[in-house]
């Protein structure tokens, strides 16, 4: 584990993470940063606590909206998809890796 430094909001934070997913949480800590930012500035809500909630109400609404609605890929996240198309891409790879043998 290691630890990196954000900032959101004017407010540094030590964050404990894995080597291969400090990009991903800083990444991630800049897009709150720019959420808790943004309602900040455009609204009235002034507690810090608040603006949080607002913010993470909003980001669950994308989460949500990014999940497919019906089908066989139903409730699934947009994640969970790849990891299923890439699954798929693979299988396919072995066949015809084993097609171009017969040639």
């Amino acid at each position: 584990m290691s630890q990196i430094d954000v900032t959101i909001m004017g407010q540094s934070y030590k964050l404990a993470c894995k080597e291969d997913e400090q990009a991903v949480l800083r990444q991630a800590a800049a897009y709150l940063d720019e959420k808790m930012s943004r309602f900040r500035e455009t609204t009235k809500i002034k507690g810090t606590e608040k603006i949080a909630v607002m913010a993470a109400l909003t980001i669950s609404v994308e989460l949500l909206a990014t999940k497919a609605p019906d089908g066989l890929f139903s409730g699934l996240s947009m994640a969970e998809i790849n990891s299923q198309i890439q699954g798929m891409n693979k299988v396919l790879d072995g066949v015809l890796t084993s097609q171009e043998n017969l040639f």
